[in-house]
């Protein structure tokens, strides 16, 4: 028995980029995302001594958003054009009927910079995932 379509539900959308991908990508922005200004800029001891406190805090040269920006800028082109479409859907800019252009808008504003575009949206996990909810897709399956 195959279900019938309403009109809430949304059309089955292709990825470019793989689901898995997209869910590593948000499990490593909420990572960032816990992160507390740092408070000490130079702590001038060993941070073994300091339980390494350090590491939830948001250091200039976080390795957590270098992963980010690294992995976001080795993958193809449509991948990236697919995330920064997931990213506005979810903010709420569209609905998932509107994926289509939504994706041919971030196909026409791409450019070198997506990664560091991305990796500085303040709540991109947020918004990813939404932009996934939204298509009917999740990281259930991934966390």
């Amino acid at each position: 028995m195959t279900k019938q379509s309403s009109q809430n539900d949304p059309e089955p959308v292709e990825l470019a980029i793989p689901l898995e991908k997209v869910c590593f990508i948000i499990m490593k922005a909420r990572e960032f995302d816990v992160k507390d200004v740092s408070t000490i800029p130079d702590r001038g001891s060993n941070p073994a001594d300091d339980d390494d406190a350090a590491v939830l805090e948001d250091q200039g040269d976080d390795p957590v958003l270098e992963e980010i920006t690294s992995l976001v800028s080795e993958i193809s082109v449509d991948e990236q054009v697919d995330l920064v479409a997931l990213m506005w859907l979810g903010r709420g800019d569209y609905t998932a009927a509107d994926w289509p252009s939504v994706r041919a808008e971030a196909i026409s504003g791409h450019n070198e910079h997506t990664a560091e575009y991305l990796s500085g949206t303040p709540l991109l996990a947020d918004y990813l995932a939404e932009g996934l909810s939204l298509l009917g897709l999740s990281c259930a399956d991934y966390e």
